[in-house]
């Protein structure tokens, strides 16, 4: 019965985690999961050592006052590693945690996969070198982060996207407002982040482009989709000191619901972009972060698109407004665009259901099969090891 840990590191990875555990019970039903754990995981059975929600951080700047508390529980886990020995190490996503424990496992002989290919092809390509040494194999979600990996003498495997499987056509607009209770009318969704941080600095932003739409067109409607009931109290004050209290309906934890309802979706760069090209909704992006992250990441960026529709395409598919450019009249016009552009939109959703098409590979169980070859390798060479010296 192998034995298996898995550190997550936000909601985007407990999904990630939830449909691995299925796919590996699928083909090991007795298999065991342990580790850092959110919701879905533990719905899953996997026994939790920790909540996610703990290394839930963004930026670079931001990051330091929490750096002490990493640092314990990367011990913490380091600790765990050594006493318990699970016969597999997976880190999904948050690579500056991931990468700095994996290697400790290895050392302890337990072969190490990290499921999401860290965004080196961007940014920080010396980091290359670390995950080289830290990984026996990426499982990667993105077509070119592949053939970037291997040219650097990383073994990886590209499975897909397992949002691009679960939404294999676009929801109906008209259920999905039926289901909220939406009226008939133009429909802006709003979604600011699933971490505090996103939502501190882009929230204001997007009461300014929501009020500058009322003045243009009263009738437009406003719905937010609020990752957790923490988000929703941030959001819900903010509206209460604007007076749009009345004017801006807060959903939680209906986040597709509120984008297969919309016409244009105003949000915050990250899966959530992904979800929404899938969903095939026009959108506008925006990103802001803590000033001097800000002037760090444009001196270590070395990609051309932060939004990954246009990543995955290579071409500004969908506006993108970062840091001083993310301005309420701005991120308003783009949205009234989106809303009175016809055309616009059809080759837009075209092109967006092209993309799906590229990321729809069946990425659990891929993912699980690459995970169980990884495991298979070591336990093979175990075998030998053990023969060589009878």
């Amino acid at each position: 019965m192998p034995r298996i840990a898995i550190v997550v590191g936000e909601a985007s990875g407990d999904m990630l985690a939830a449909g691995l555990i299925q796919s590996i019970r699928a083909r090991i039903p007795d298999a065991e999961f342990v580790g850092i754990t959110g919701p879905q995981m533990r719905a899953a059975g996997c026994t939790s050592w920790g909540d996610c929600e703990q290394l839930s951080l963004m930026g670079l700047v931001e990051i330091v006052r929490h750096v002490p508390r990493l640092l314990k529980l990367l011990r913490e886990l380091r600790t765990r590693l050594e006493t318990e020995r699970p016969e597999l190490y997976i880190g999904i996503d948050a690579p500056d945690f991931n990468l700095r424990l994996a290697p400790h496992a290895r050392r302890l002989g337990i072969p190490t996969v990290q499921y999401v290919c860290p965004s080196v092809w961007a940014w920080r390509q010396g980091r290359v070198k670390g995950i080289r040494r830290a990984c026996d194999r990426v499982l990667c979600l993105l077509p070119f982060e592949q053939a970037f990996l291997e040219a650097n003498d990383v073994p990886a495997t590209f499975v897909g996207h397992p949002l691009a499987d679960e939404i294999a056509a676009p929801v109906d607009q008209a259920a999905a407002r039926a289901g909220l209770g939406l009226d008939a009318g133009r429909v802006v969704a709003l979604l600011p982040g699933s971490r505090m941080g996103e939502v501190q600095h882009l929230w204001p932003v997007f009461l300014d482009a929501a009020t500058w739409l009322l003045e243009r067109d009263s009738a437009l409607t406003f719905v937010v989709a609020a990752a957790s009931a923490r988000v929703a109290r941030v959001l819900a004050d903010q509206l209460g000191a604007r007076g749009l209290g009345d004017v801006i309906d807060i959903r939680e934890g209906v986040t597709r619901e509120v984008v297969a309802a919309a016409d244009v979706v105003l949000l915050a760069s990250g899966t959530a972009t992904l979800e929404t090209m899938l969903l095939q909704r026009p959108m506008v992006v925006a990103y802001k972060v803590n000033p001097v992250t800000a002037w760090l990441a444009r001196r270590l960026v070395r990609t051309s698109y932060a939004a990954l529709p246009n990543l995955l395409a290579n071409a500004a598919l969908v506006p993108e407004y970062l840091q001083e450019a993310a301005v309420g009249p701005d991120l308003g016009a783009a949205v009234l665009h989106w809303l009175d552009s016809e055309h616009e939109r059809a080759a837009l959703l075209l092109r967006f259901a092209e993309l799906g098409v590229e990321l729809r590979r069946g990425a659990n169980e891929r993912a699980a099969a690459a995970v169980l070859e990884v495991f298979k390798t070591q336990q093979a060479k175990a075998d030998i090891e053990q023969e060589v010296m009878r």
